[in-house]
């Protein structure tokens, strides 16, 4: 078993996690037939000369020839129309309206229109409420699966599978690549790295996390809390603990507005080494199986889990 190293320690356990006219009218007879011309309208007044008859009449026929019956000649179809059609009768004169009428005014009823009542937004918690609802949340989690990225200060990332049971049990089982496991069976952490067949060991006292492992949580007794941020979107804890190995780490709780989802924390070492791990596709009460958290203490690893 090799000494305890903090470097391998902080970059496995720092992770953190993200992520719408045509009006029909009676027409006068003029507009279907022309009436008929005025005679003084066609050339013939009373006051000029008469003719001679000679230019209308031919003269008598003989008596040797039989005369021919006159046959008259029709009327004028237009007076026949002006005299068989009755004309429309004439529209009796507008109704005259005084200047000076009064006319009460119409009472026009108002629309009723259905009330709309927009939801108020939800008003940020508290700093006290922050604190009282982050420990519930820890308390009263059992297990959580989830996939997880982590972010290394160089911005290296490397994905991975997190199973947590509390208390004291959790495992990140990083993605090929990477040949690296962090254990926690309720008693130690383990760090192994099946490439090089090593492991390190550590007590759960020792690690940043430890106070996500208790059985009850309570941040600003068992770590301090050094600010809280909450834009509305979401709630940030910033927590500082001396006791981890190595000296002094700054962690980072990263919650929903309403403190009801972990999405990430950040976790900064003694030496200013910062890891991030974003949570994502999280499954809270899963069953576990147990064999995840145990630790090999005496076997010697050869590329086996």
């Amino acid at each position: 078993m090799r000494p305890p190293s903090l470097a391998s320690l902080a970059t496995a356990l720092s992770v953190g996690t993200g992520a719408l006219p045509a009006m029909g009218q009676v027409l006068p007879i003029e507009m279907i037939m022309p009436p008929a011309r005025p005679v003084a309208a066609q050339g013939f007044g009373r006051s000029a000369a008469q003719l001679p008859t000679a230019f209308f009449h031919r003269g008598a026929t003989p008596t040797s020839q039989p005369s021919r019956p006159v046959i008259p000649r029709p009327a004028n179809a237009e007076q026949v129309l002006a005299v068989t059609t009755p004309l429309p009768p004439s529209r009796p004169p507008a109704a005259e309206i005084p200047d000076n009428l009064e006319t009460e005014p119409m009472a026009i009823a108002p629309v009723a229109t259905a009330a709309i009542e927009l939801a108020p937004p939800a008003r940020p918690l508290s700093n006290s409420a922050v604190v009282e609802k982050a420990n519930a949340y820890f308390t009263h989690l059992n297990t959580l699966v989830a996939d997880f990225t982590q972010v290394g200060g160089d911005g290296r990332r490397v994905k991975g599978t997190l199973f947590l049971q509390r208390p004291g049990r959790v495992r990140f089982e990083y993605d090929p690549p990477a040949t690296l496991q962090v254990i926690a069976d309720g008693r130690s952490v383990a760090v192994r790295d099946r490439k090089l067949a090593t492991q390190d060991l550590y007590s759960i006292s020792q690690t940043p996390l430890k106070f996500l492992l208790r059985e009850r949580v309570n941040l600003g007794q068992d770590i301090r809390i050094t600010g809280i941020a909450n834009d509305g979107d979401s709630v940030r804890i910033n927590l500082e603990d001396s006791s981890t190995l190595g000296g002094t780490s700054r962690i980072t709780l990263y919650f929903d507005s309403q403190v009801e989802i972990l999405n990430q924390w950040r976790i900064v070492d003694a030496q200013g080494f910062q890891t991030v791990v974003m949570l994502d596709k999280v499954e809270r009460g899963r069953r576990i199986d147990q064999d995840m958290f145990k630790i090999q203490y005496e076997a010697i690893l050869g590329g086996n889990n």
